[in-house]
Parts: structure tokens; C-alpha cells; sequence
């Protein structure tokens, strides 16, 4: 995200990202059937997640926007502020970004990864990570959110924030 959006234009953006996941969340609760070149990377990690939890018969999981916004945030704060972590340089943790968005639910996890171009690359990262597939395939997760940005040393980073 360019660093000269104003507060009131990223908030806009992120707006707008996270109307665009929910206009396709009720196609993502089954296997993916829209053409990946019409989705966005974070539709299509959602797509990739689902698909995966419903071959370990796992529901799939539903968007929720206050979980978007958690991890859009995250995601460009890491390549805005120049950083990898599930900590804030300021201490925040993802328990305390998801619940600033007023997201009350549990449990909650968080997956995060930098440097994959794609959605695709980047869930297959995290699918041969055991924490985090553990995460994807957590059963008592039933909503999700992803974030994605470009900048920073990796270029790419994405998150993805879990709620029960």
C-alpha cells in the first residue's frame, strides 16, 4: 500500500478488500469453483484453505470482516514498518489487533508468511509448516480473515487471522 494514502484512504481500502471477500464468502464454503485468475490472492488463499479443510473434513470457514481487517492491517503494518512478527514493534499481539476490531470469538490463531508472490505459494508454505497447517486444519476455527500487502525486505507479506 503506497505510504502516502491518508488514515481516511487506507481505511477505504481496507474497506473495499474486505467487501470484495465477502461478496464471494458464501461461494468459498464449498470446493473453489471460480476461476483463480477472477479472484484476489486473499480469495483465493480462503479458496485454498477450504479446500484443504474439507479433504480433513473440517468445515469450511466463513469470511469475517473484522478478521480481514485485523490481518489487512497486519499485513501492511509488517511491510509499511519494515517487520515479521506476530508482535507489533509496539508489543501488540494478534489477540490484541483481532480484538480491537471488535471481534469477540475464540479460539484465535493467526498465520503469517512473507515472501510468496502468490496465494498459491503461499499456502503451500504454510500447508508444510506443521504450526501452521495445524492452524488451517484447526476444526474449532469457523471464520476467517486474509490480509495481503507488497513492500518492505520480503516484498510480500499475508496473514491470515482465525476465529472460533
Amino acid at each position: 500500500m503506497d505510504s502516502t494514502l491518508t488514515t481516511a484512504g487506507r481505511r477505504t481500502a481496507l474497506v473495499t478488500a474486505a467487501a470484495a471477500l465477502l461478496a464471494v464468502a458464501p461461494a468459498m464454503t464449498t470446493a473453489p469453483q471460480a476461476d483463480a485468475a477472477t479472484l484476489t490472492g486473499q480469495q483465493q488463499v480462503i479458496q485454498l484453505v477450504n479446500a484443504q479443510r474439507v479433504k480433513a473434513g473440517c468445515r469450511a470457514l466463513r469470511v469475517d470482516l473484522r478478521l480481514v481487517r485485523a490481518a489487512q492491517a497486519h499485513s501492511i503494518d509488517m511491510a509499511r514498518r519494515r517487520y515479521f512478527s506476530h508482535t507489533t514493534p509496539d508489543g501488540r499481539t494478534f489477540v490484541q489487533r483481532i480484538r480491537a476490531q471488535g471481534y469477540t470469538g475464540s479460539p484465535l490463531g493467526e498465520n503469517i508468511a512473507a515472501g510468496y508472490p502468490t496465494a498459491s505459494a503461499v499456502m503451500t508454505a504454510w500447508m508444510k509448516s506443521p504450526g501452521h497447517r495445524a492452524n488451517i486444519l484447526n476444526c474449532r476455527y469457523t471464520y476467517i480473515g486474509v490480509g495481503s500487502a507488497t513492500g518492505g525486505p520480503y516484498g510480500y507479506y499475508w496473514t491470515q487471522d482465525f476465529g472460533g
